[in-house]
């Protein structure tokens, strides 16, 4: 494929401020000055202002979850309409019933299709299997992949890895008053980010604070994000009496500058593909307790550079912050190996190179 002459449609779900968005951002980043023109379409979220910023053009549709017939006439409509107009060359989907209208309308023919799976799953194998059964098809982490062939019996050779990774931390730490504040009354401040979602099992970590408080009350907590059961979570604190010592900061886009303030950061996720956090945590030099799910294993090597614990076990939370809190050699040293793993194996670098190599080889 020669990149210069492409016109190239991305298709995630939304462009809301969670990982998979963050690829397509990325993506956009690398091949903007490379091919003709870039369009991205989706149900919009907090990120269109960053493509704004990149003179990238988007085209809200409606959400495509929703399985109305209306809706899904609409949204057909729509889309070969920007495919027409925009005179796309390769249509790159990151959702799998985006990958569905790409099939349905038979875009393949048209365009170099591709889909980028960023999570994994257990349900809906025709429909899966359909929507992937033209498209090049590019797994964010080897579990990713393993899914894709062992459920949905999809080809091993059909599937390309190519883990995700983040730009490097230019180090321009601008101070964030909650934790400034909180630092310098001695506390020891740990962070969870992502939507707050099912999958990000929010409520175990919640459910973990009553411990850690007993034992060093000194201990605040972070969640960084927003979501569907951000209400829910507030009740949940407010049930618990930890309200004083658990803060809600809302949607944030300095996700590497907060993490470099904070002491320690935790990840419950009940499911993941190849999670940014953890990332993007160790590009900053800190280390991280995270559920032992999916791509998540890729990245943290248990007792070296961070902890692994049971998903849906608000004690082993609770267990293994008091641990990092009371043995600060043990995580400097995580620190400095979650470091190293950034620079050898996340390599923003390296991925970029890997993109192209794909496109150019299709």
């Amino acid at each position: 494929m020669e990149l210069s002459k492409q016109n190239i449609l991305f298709f995630p779900r939304t462009m809301d401020s969670g990982g998979t968005e963050n690829v397509v951002l990325q993506l956009c980043e690398i091949f903007k000055p490379l091919v003709n023109n870039i369009v991205v379409c989706s149900c919009g979220g907090e990120n269109i202002k960053r493509l704004e910023t990149m003179a990238i053009r988007h085209y809200v549709i409606p959400d495509i979850e929703n399985k109305s017939p209306f809706v899904m006439i609409k949204i057909a409509k729509q889309l070969r309409r920007i495919v027409r107009e925009e005179k796309i060359t390769v249509i790159h989907t990151h959702h799998r019933m985006a990958a569905f209208y790409a099939a349905v309308l038979r875009l393949y023919k048209k365009c170099s299709f591709i889909n980028t799976s960023h999570n994994t799953f257990y349900d809906k194998k025709f429909l899966t299997k359909f929507a992937y059964k033209h498209a090049g098809l590019v797994a964010c982490g080897v579990m990713v992949k393993k899914n894709l062939v062992d459920y949905f019996g999809i080809p091993d050779e059909k599937v390309t890895v190519i883990r995700n990774a983040i730009v490097p931390f230019d180090g321009q730490i601008t101070k964030d008053e909650t934790i400034e504040r909180l630092h310098s009354e001695g506390c020891f401040i740990v962070g969870n980010i992502g939507r707050l979602s099912e999958q990000k099992g929010m409520e175990y970590y919640i459910q973990a604070l009553p411990e850690v408080l007993k034992n060093h009350p000194e201990t605040h907590f972070l969640i960084i994000g927003t979501g569907e059961l951000e209400n829910s979570l507030k009740e949940r604190a407010k049930r618990l009496n930890i309200e004083d010592n658990l803060h809600f900061l809302g949607y944030r886009k300095d996700i590497q500058n907060l993490i470099s303030q904070l002491d320690l950061v935790v990840l419950s996720s009940l499911w993941e593909g190849l999670p940014l956090t953890p990332i993007e945590t160790f590009s900053v030099g800190k280390t991280v307790v995270a559920t032992a799910v999916d791509g998540t294993v890729e990245i943290i090597r248990d007792g070296e550079n961070g902890y692994l614990i049971p998903p849906q076990n608000p004690k082993a939370i609770a267990r293994k912050v008091i641990d990092l809190l009371e043995h600060p050699d043990c995580r400097h040293v995580m620190e400095k190996n979650g470091y190293r793993t950034f620079l050898t194996e996340f390599s923003f670098g390296v991925f970029c190179q890997k993109v192209l190599d794909y496109y150019r080889s299709i």
